[in-house]
């Protein structure tokens, strides 16, 4: 029998598992297919992400978790229990100790219902951390020090933004803006300019492909294929790199002045840190290009991008057992 420490970034968009000694070993997008008539699962992960928007009547493709919070409660948990096995296989194991992040200004029932689900996956112990405290610690930062530390993790559902010392967040705050919502954006878009009607997936594929939100000196173009709104026929229309930026100004701009109501409710001396040692930007939907420098356009403070933003959150809440383990030794 051996132990197993688990670290999972339970996201709206995508679960990632950090098992200790082997970094990240699964990232699947957080949907799961549901047969309508018999309560059946039929798909988890990435098999049931292709089935969005194709499913025939009684199959359901749903995301149990809204805005970084469950809204699928026994989803949710049939979910982690199958993402948990995937990763450490079904050998005979003690059961694990799982940490698993949620969002800074998660409420107590929310934090009550992510720890349930955890321990009716078959957690032996369970620890939760906020959010941007796991990506200061998957992103390298030292964040005992007594020095301020901007994390701005931007994910599917939620962007929480932080200023972290000494271990613990001194100011945050979690906006229900991020990732899909940046998808919602092009889809409005679309709609609105083109008479053009899309999906989820292709609206993902635009915001990768040409997505931008700050004006660049070349524009980018793709054909984007849907629904003609007017003639109901499928239409194939060009779109430029230029039009997202316009698109996403509202969404990116919600972030930003965020940010910006952070930073004054920054004590001084930590401000003062800040300036010098920049903004962190993580999570999957800081990889919208220009995002880093619109923020530092806008604030005056250097802002870079994590190494690897996607799994610093993972990485971190793996990490974050083996800070409380130390802090447990050192009480003793």
């Amino acid at each position: 029998m051996f132990n197993t420490d688990i670290g999972i970034d339970l996201g709206t968009a995508s679960v990632l598992v950090y098992i200790k000694g082997k970094g990240v070993v699964l990232k699947e997008p957080s949907v799961v297919a549901v047969d309508r008539d018999t309560e059946k699962i039929k798909a988890v992960g990435e098999e049931a992400r292709l089935m969005i928007g194709r499913t025939p009547g009684n199959i359901l493709a749903v995301r149990p978790m809204k805005q970084g919070v469950i809204s699928n409660y026994s989803i949710t948990e049939q979910m982690i229990r199958y993402f948990i096995q995937k990763s450490i296989g079904k050998r005979s194991y003690k059961k694990p100790r799982i940490c698993i992040c949620i969002p800074s200004e998660a409420t107590e029932v929310e934090k009550k219902a992510v720890e349930d689900a955890c321990y009716q996956a078959g957690a032996r112990q369970v620890y939760t951390v906020e959010e941007p405290l796991a990506a200061a610690i998957g992103s390298g930062i030292e964040v005992k020090k007594p020095c301020g530390n901007m994390i701005v993790d931007i994910g599917g559902g939620t962007t929480d933004i932080a200023v972290i010392s000494l271990g613990g967040t001194v100011v945050s705050t979690s906006v229900k803006i991020a990732g899909d919502d940046f998808d919602e954006a092009i889809i409005r878009h679309m709609r609105k300019k083109h008479n053009l009607l899309i999906g989820e997936r292709t609206a993902e594929e635009i915001k990768i492909g040409i997505g931008t939100c700050y004006q660049k000196a070349e524009t980018e173009t793709m054909e984007v294929r849907g629904r003609n709104l007017v003639t109901g026929l499928p239409k194939t229309v060009e779109v430029t790199s230029d039009e997202t930026e316009e698109a996403l100004r509202d969404a990116t701009g919600s972030i930003v002045e965020s940010i910006h109501r952070v930073l004054e409710q920054t004590p001084p001396e930590l401000a003062a840190d800040i300036a010098v040692r920049g903004i962190v930007l993580t999570g999957g939907g800081c990889l919208l290009r220009g995002l880093d420098e619109l923020i530092e356009s806008k604030t005056g403070i250097n802002t870079m991008t994590a190494e690897d933003p996607m799994t610093a959150v993972a990485i971190g809440t793996g990490q974050y057992i083996d800070m409380i383990d130390e802090q447990n030794r050192e009480k003793n």
